[in-house]
């Protein structure tokens, strides 16, 4: 035939050199579409011979080809040749695949790795099979069965894009010479080489010889015939095994032993030996077991001189030698010598083991464990059949299931390493044995799926037949493992089953396993390849396993005291999870661990409850180990009066409702509200729990007085309820993302009971710095939010730990919350080291602020005000003054405590688990602020605060501070602001309230204003009285907290501090930093509050954009806070160094300064829906703008135009991301407008911020490729990372017709808002960096987009607002808000026009047949209100209409087609005043109701229509319409109709029977529903209860007794929308 190609091809291709030559256009823009195929059919042995010309590096995969016996001539060619169906065989890579299914995984060369210049054939033989040719070279049968007319195919694919046919002919002789000299070259070389029988080679029987010395010593061999020692062994053991009479063992084909001439042992004669095949394998077996134990004991049991085959090199490297002495019992001096030649064969460590490894080694070889052939379809076998790997890990993660090529033997060890894992997945390997012969078994997609005759371990539990018989069989998790770690099983004699992980047995994991049994391994989840070790060395595996045990028990070591605060001696044994748990829940670790097992699989059934009941004041507090980003959802705490051993468990504990009182059931934290008997009682409590991450903690307390309290990460959250009575259980729900929690009975890792704190003991080491004050001056140290880069701040900021500790060694520095006072000890707790590094942790202190600080990668680098410890040296700013310290912080250990501390003569002291280690250094500044730091060098990798840090002396927890000590200063002349009498229980008033004094303690200092400030109104004190005894200084804020509601007792009611203040909601500012109820919201906010001293000024006031705004001396340091309430006081904290201040304000309203800008919202006016106002705060206030342009740095489709404002992708579908050249300012909307859409490609643009600079970034080809900090806006989706974090926010990005406008902007509080056509979507994301960039793909069907400025027209701006107010009348005016029903958006500005649904509605309509000239011409009046249209619009969901005005819903799901008015309705003044409501009907009844141009008596379908449904002609079914004569004699006495504010009512199938149809576009069949939207005139209709008698509610804003209207009234309805709904 032709060497030619056919004209018929793949869309991209392109023909050349009389069709010989195929090239694939753009390839660097497209992979596939790249499909040839052979001009004619094949003839039998003609190879059809291509030669690759050109490939690029842009894609992975390479050409794929192959034959089919579809003809070109009449072909839908697909994207690939993968995809030919209908008899077809393709060879893509190595696999072999018929009609898209691979049929044969490992077969030939890959073709991905052929080179430009190779040749590639294929060939179909006479006998049906079909063969691969690589560069002249057969390959060999890839399939059989092959029916005649076939044609070649060749799949230009990936990287390959162009081919040249060089030949389609039979293979010339000279090629099939070559290949028969190659065969028999190849035999010739097979029968030359030596014989080899169990690895020995002749003439090597040393090995052998000490093996079966060994076995013969146990009195295991017996007499056997004698073959002559020339006899040649065979090259396998026989597999027929014929039993004789007597005691001796035949085989079919004996298998010879040497002489035993080199023998030492005494024990032996030199006669030679014949061994069966069984008792060469249990003398084998049982050696290779006993040399295996014996390496524990110092190795070299096994004696013997001999002769190895690793000369010098040993298995590892690590021990042993080819050449080994030691005798049968040990004695070296009966060592016999021998000597080695090199090989490859590994042997095990030890003396003799050596020459044993020889026997062991060629075992291996010839009968050795290997993979089956048949395995799991994602299974790729190599290494002669000893590695397995699971193919495409990171998009499946089953189906990599193997088993062993033969059932295993009684001791044998069988074992695997790690060599690879993925981070993507959760799970990971599952190993164990199953009867099921691998050649008969269909190999499920995960070896638990099996539920017969299988025995596997997952995790650290035990699975028999798919069903956990062993909750936790181990300490070792299979999931923890790493690469490089090794599992093995051995199957005894006895039938128990054991697991090995790095050598060591973890016991018996099944008592009775079957005799035969094959072992078997899933590559399940992270765990992607293994391979078979035959050399069983353990040494280094040892040392492994202590490192795993350091990493699952990190406390290992720590004291665990007693568990309440309050000291109880009836106190029984430790807080436990119950053994009663969740379906779905685990309790491990000896009760203090519960956890989900199969999290990715279940995210509820997780309840777990304490063993025991909690005491009064006892602290019951988890930590989340482990999370899952599957669900929505967290973790869920509290207590309940329900015993668990009793308790029928529920999927969640907030679907418990059982309990009828206050004082029963229930009481659960959930995200952040409070739930009783699964009823919320508070919606706005705490901290999210839902925003938790592993290492977080959560607690609850039950107080003496009833009082129920929840901690997070220590932090109090404030009473949650009350009476709750004594006896309650603690409970934790394992919900969502929550997958394990660990109890955390440390007193270390209990927060404080607020205000209770100084009641309880403080809890010291014997040998510890004191505190007579109490806990309270303790409990204030934590590390600071400001710290190295590899160092995480967790547990509320008690406990520090570095990350990646086994990959990175410092950049862990970490430093205190605040400065430490003279005589207060800074303590910490080691909790976790690494022995991976050399150097552990250094500690000391800094005169340097933690704002100042510039994190270096030690802090011995620091040159300046730095102290430090560093193994024995004392460092002074990075110099050693001294060495030979009296402690070595290099030697200190898991548990071990270090604390610093200055004195008041400034003398800088260390003391080692509560020992004073004398005077390290002097001269320390004594009136110099000074922060203690620790560094998480090198071993060290987790430290916490203990609770023995705080004050030595008495006199510094004090203050005897009078009121006499302040000299009281007059009032400035004309002050009107004043203090209220409200305040914290350590101040007192004078003059007249204008003056605060703190008169003892360093807190309890709150006071207000007196009144309620008023907008722009400035609320100032200055600053009379500073004492530098204390850290800290004043805080000042904002509370909606009213003093007047607070108890009369200045005593109780108030927080220590301000930061406390969480009763109500409260702004402050405290040091730099802004919060909201405590929560920080922003940082490095203007000037530091602690850096003020006397004479200073302090002010504060909410702006008329209800932003916080805090003034130093004067100066505005601009917006601190917004969503700032009206009605609020200012509130400042006395705390710490400020005790005294005076007001020097008055209520006299202060010049703004600034001119409020604009709002952002723009009325999206559309007809039947309101023009809103915007309400005075909603939107917030804008900068002024910065002008904002694309950078020039973008994806390489782009191209840029109008002075970088105008972007257009000018090709194929990606690679055009574009970010702006300047950052997005706060509070500053940046808009730009989409221009072009092409309607050939699927999907549209995404946008969102970067928080890094964009200038040299390397864009990928879509954004969903940028994976570090971007927040991504795609579809309807938000992704942050490439992960999705929300769903459902807004519209549909890729419903955006041209013309839409699209915003994004960042508020004060760091959230991303989305925009469209100047309408708030809402909070996108949260936490977005300073700076950040906006972030455009033009991606699929968006190819332009132009950045919107001040002078370019934006949708629904002000020209659009103006245009709506001006065809607005005064009738259209209710309660303050718009409305215009007939008005609608303008053509070029309605978002509707491309809406698919509104298309399929539309089409729907034409089936009607209903004439044209009942429907308004334009079609822009048309209305589809789908999620993405009236998303777009930004509607709400309800609206008032009509005079009085009454609510109606919108027809969320339907789409409107606009009716025309009769000219006899006064549209323009009594329509107006008129109600919306809604009425659904039949297809019957749609004509007849339109001829009459209103509702008419019957034409309900509750009366009118049968739910028998016909075919009608128009291809759309529809109900009959039942005679007027079977309606009932009320209906005809007195005619009504029955309507509904909303369509949840209306539009029920009762009212408004289904139909079918198909759509004569996409030929799919659909139902369809009908209805009219229609005004009616007040007092014409009875509002009555719904008459379905439906128990739950229909809508949420209407009552069920009020949903139905009733008109007789055949003039008080008015049509003007048909509304369709297609399901």
């Amino acid at each position: 035939m032709a060497a030619e190609l056919h004209p018929c091809s793949g869309k991209l291709i392109g023909l050349s050199n009389s069709n010989r030559t195929a090239q694939r256009n753009q390839p660097v823009q497209e992979f596939n579409h790249g499909l040839v195929l052979s001009r004619e059919p094949l003839k039998d042995r003609d190879v059809f011979t291509v030669r690759i010309d050109k490939k690029v590096n842009s894609w992975s995969g390479s050409i794929e080809i192959g034959v089919t016996s579809l003809d070109p001539a009449g072909l839908d060619f697909p994207s690939s040749a993968t995809g030919l169906k209908g008899g077809s065989w393709i060879v893509s890579g190595c696999s072999v695949l018929r009609d898209g299914r691979s049929v044969l995984e490992e077969y030939g060369r890959d073709l991905d790795q052929l080179s430009e210049g190779d040749r590639v054939g294929i060939q179909r033989s006479t006998h049906g099979e079909l063969h691969l040719w690589v560069n002249g070279q057969d390959c060999g049968a890839a399939a059989s069965g092959l029916p005649t007319g076939l044609w070649a195919v060749v799949d230009l694919y990936g990287k390959c894009t162009q081919v040249t046919v060089v030949s389609c002919e039979p293979p010339s002789l000279a090629e099939r010479d070559t290949e028969r000299e190659t065969v028999e070259e190849r035999e010739q070389e097979d029968e030359e080489e030596e014989v080899v029988v169990c690895g020995v080679r002749e003439g090597e029987f040393g090995g052998l010889t000490s093996a079966v010395n060994l076995a013969a010593t146990n009195g295991t061999l017996e007499e056997v015939p004698v073959l002559p020692p020339t006899h040649n062994r065979p090259d396998k053991f026989p597999n027929n095994l014929e039993p004789e009479t007597g005691k001796k063992i035949k085989t079919s084909t004996p298998v010879s032993v040497a002489p035993l001439t080199e023998c030492k042992s005494p024990s032996f004669s030199p006669s030679p030996i014949v061994l069966t095949e069984h008792q060469l394998f249990d003398v084998l077996n049982n050696a290779i077991v006993s040399l295996y134990r014996s390496e524990d004991n110092g190795g070299g049991d096994l004696g013997g001189g001999g002769i190895g085959r690793d000369s010098g090199t040993g298995s590892r490297g690590d021990r042993g030698s080819s050449s080994g002495g030691g005798s049968v019992n040990g004695n070296s001096s009966d060592s016999g010598g021998g000597t080695g030649n090199t090989g490859s064969v590994n042997s095990p460590a030890g003396g003799g083991g050596a020459r044993l490894g020889a026997v062991t080694g060629g075992m291996l070889t010839n009968d050795a464990l290997l993979f089956h052939e048949k395995c799991g379809t994602l299974i790729k076998l190599s290494n002669n059949n000893k590695t397995a790997e699971r193919r495409r890990p990171l998009d499946e993660f089953n189906n990599g299931v193997v088993m062993t090529n033969r059932p295993l033997r009684h001791n044998e060890m069988f074992e695997i390493r790690i060599d690879k894992l993925v981070d993507k997945w959760s799970g990971s390997i599952e190993i164990g044995v199953t009867t099921h012969n691998p050649n008969n078994l269909d190999y499920p997609a995960t070896m638990t799926n099996l539920r017969s005759g299988t025995i596997m371990m997952s995790g650290c539990g035990i699975l028999t037949n798919g069903k956990g018989t062993r909750r936790e069989y181990c300490e070792f998790s299979l999931d923890e493992l790493q690469e490089g770690d090794h599992i093995g099983l051995m199957h005894k004699a006895s039938g128990a089953l054991h697991f090995y992980i790095n050598g060591i047995d973890q016991g018996v994991a099944a008592a009775q396993t079957p005799a035969v049994v094959y072992a078997v391994v899933d590559l399940y989840g992270m765990a992607v390849k293994v391979t078979i070790v035959h050399n069983h060395n353990h040494s280094d595996r040892l040392r492994r396993n202590n490192a795993i045990m350091r990493a699952l028990s990190p406390d290992v070591g720590r004291p665990r005291p007693a568990h309440s605060l309050t000291p109880d001696p009836d106190t029984p044994d430790r807080l436990l999870f119950h053994s009663n748990c969740g379906q779905k829940a685990a309790i491990i670790s000896e009760g203090r661990t519960a956890l989900r097992p199969h999290a990715t699989d279940d995210f509820n059934h997780g309840v777990v409850l304490s063993g025991r009941p909690l005491h009064s004041n006892e602290v019951f507090q988890v930590r989340i180990d482990k999370m899952v980003d599957k669900w929505a959802g967290s973790i869920e705490i509290g207590v309940t009066t329900h015993n668990p051993a009793y308790l029928q468990l529920p999927s969640t504990m907030t679907n418990l409702r059982s309990g009828n009182t206050n004082q029963s059931g229930t009481w659960m934290m959930t995200g952040n509200g409070v739930m009783h008997n699964g009823t919320t009682i508070l919606d706005e409590y705490g901290h999210n729990l839902d925003r938790l991450k592993a290492g977080d903690t959560v607690g609850v307390v039950r107080k003496e007085d009833g009082s129920l309290h929840f901690f997070v990460n220590g932090v109090a959250q404030g009473p949650a309820a009350w009476n709750v009575p004594p006896s309650v259980y603690a409970v934790v729900d394992l919900y969502g993302q929550a997958a394990q929690a660990t109890i955390m009975d440390d007193v270390a890792d209990l927060p404080p009971l607020p205000e209770d704190s100084s009641e309880g003991p403080t809890v010291m080491s014997p040998s510890s710095p004191c505190s007579v004050a109490g806990g309270n001056s303790a409990n204030d140290l934590r590390f600071h939010q400001l710290h190295g880069t590899n160092a995480v701040i967790t547990n509320g900021g008690r406990t520090a730990l570095r990350q990646n500790c086994r990959s990175e060694f410092n950049d862990a520095i970490v430093i205190s919350n605040r400065c430490l006072r003279d005589g207060e000890l800074f303590e910490i707790v080691i909790q976790k080291m690494v022995d991976r590094w050399s150097g552990s942790i250094e500690a000391g202190v800094t005169a340097i602020r933690p704002e100042e600080l510039e994190f270096p990668n030690t802090m011995t680098d620091i040159d300046y005000d730095t102290w430090m410890l560093s193994g024995t040296a004392i460092m002074q700013d990075g110099n050693t003054m001294r060495n030979n310290y009296g402690c070595d912080l290099d030697t200190l250990t898991t548990g071990s405590r270090i604390g610093m501390m200055r004195s008041a003569t400034g003398d800088l002291h260390y003391y080692i688990n509560g020992v004073d280690q004398g005077v390290a250094c002097t001269g320390l500044p004594p009136g110099k602020e000074v922060y203690a730091v620790i560094d998480l060098y090198g071993q060290c990798v987790q430290v916490s605060i203990t609770s023995s840090s705080g004050p030595q002396d008495n006199s510094l927890c004090t203050s005897n501070i009078t009121e006499r000590s302040f000299p009281i200063h007059s009032p400035v002349a004309g002050v009107a602001h004043r203090l209220h009498s409200k305040h914290g229980k350590n101040v007192v008033l004078l003059g007249e309230g204008c003056q605060a004094v703190r008169v003892g303690g360093y807190a309890h200092g709150i006071v207000f204003s007196a009144k309620e400030l008023k907008t722009d109104e400035l609320f100032e004190v200055k600053i009379d009285e500073v004492d530098d005894q204390w850290s800290g200084s004043l805080h000042m804020g904002l509370t909606t907290l009213a003093p007047p509601e607070l108890p009369s007792c200045p005593m109780s009611g108030l927080s220590p501090s301000l930061t406390q203040l969480r009763s109500k909601v409260t702004w402050l500012l405290a040091g730099s930093e802004v919060r909201r109820n405590g929560l920080l919201q922003r940082q490095n906010y203007g000037a530091s509050l602690d850096r003020l001293t006397v004479g200073n000024r302090v002010g504060v006031k909410r702006c008329s954009d209800d932003t916080m705004h805090v003034l130093i001396d004067g100066e505005d340091m601009g917006p601190a806070a917004t969503a700032v309430a009206k009605n609020v006081y200012a509130v400042l904290d006395l705390y710490g160094r400020v005790t005294a201040v005076s007001i020097v304000s008055s209520s006299v309203l202060e010049d703004a300064g600034s001119v409020k800008a604009p709002s952002l919202s723009s009325d999206s006016c559309s007809e039947g829906e309101e023009d809103r106002t915007p309400v005075e705060g909603d939107e917030p206030a804008l900068v002024p703008n910065t002008v904002m342009a694309f950078l020039e740095n973008h994806g390489k489709n782009i191209q840029l135009s109008h002075e970088n404002l105008t972007a257009a992708r000018v090709s194929s579908y990606n690679q055009g991301l574009l970010v702006t050249a300047q950052p997005l300012p706060r509070q500053q909307l940046f808009q730009f407008q989409i221009d072009r859409l092409n309607a050939s490609w699927t999907s549209s643009l995404s946008l969102g911020v970067i928080g890094h600079s964009p200038d040299r970034l390397n864009f990928p080809s879509t954004a969903c490729c940028l994976k570090r900090s971007v927040w991504l806006l795609q579809r309807d989706s938000v992704f942050h990372n490439s992960l999705k974090i929300c769903e459902n926010y807004g519209p549909n990005l890729d419903t955006c017709p041209e013309g839409t406008v699209l915003g994004l902007l960042v508020d004060g509080n760091s959230c991303l808002h989305l925009y469209v056509n100047g309408m708030d979507q809402g909070v996108a994301a949260q936490d977005i960096p300073t700076p950040c960039y906006p972030l455009i793909d033009l991606y699929g069907q968006c190819e332009q987009v132009t950045i919107v400025t001040n002078n370019v027209a934006t949708v629904g701006g002000e020209g659009i607002k103006a245009r709506c107010q001006g065809d607005m009348e005064k009738a259209d005016m209710v309660d303050g808000i718009k409305e215009s029903v007939c008005w609608m958006p303008h053509p070029e500005v309605n978002p509707n026009k491309t809406c698919e649904y509104q298309a399929l509605c539309s089409r729907f309509k034409d089936l009607l047949t209903l004439p044209d000239g009942y429907f308004n011409e334009d079609a822009k009046y048309n209305l589809c209100y789908c999620e993405s249209c009236h998303k777009l619009r930004g509607d709400e969901s309800y609206y008032k209409r009509g005079e009085p005005p009454r609510d109606y819903a919108l027809p969320f799901g339907w789409c409107r087609f606009a009716l025309r008015i009769k000219p006899h309705c006064d549209v323009s003044n009594s329509f107006k005043q008129w109600h919306i409501a809604y009425h659904g009907t039949s297809v019957g009844a749609l004509r007849r109701t339109l001829d009459h141009a209103q509702l008419l008596s019957g034409t309900s379908s509750i009366f009118s229509v049968s739910p028998v449904k016909t075919e009608g002609s128009n291809g759309y079914s529809e109900p009959e319409e039942n005679s007027s004569n079977s309606l009932p004699d009320r209906d005809r006495e007195v005619p009504r109709v029955q309507l509904s504010p909303t369509m949840r009512y209306s539009g029920l199938e009762m009212f408004a029977p289904k139909v079918q149809f198909r759509d004569p576009r996409s030929h799919c069949c659909h139902q369809a529903q009908v209805g009219f939207q229609v005004c009616v005139r007040p007092g014409s209709y009875k509002v009555g209860p719904q008459t379905l008698g439906a128990i739950e509610p229909l809508d949420p804003r209407f009552s069920n007794t009020e949903i139905e209207w009733i008109t007789k009234d055949q003039g008080g309805t008015l049509l003007y929308g048909l509304l369709i709904r297609v399901e």
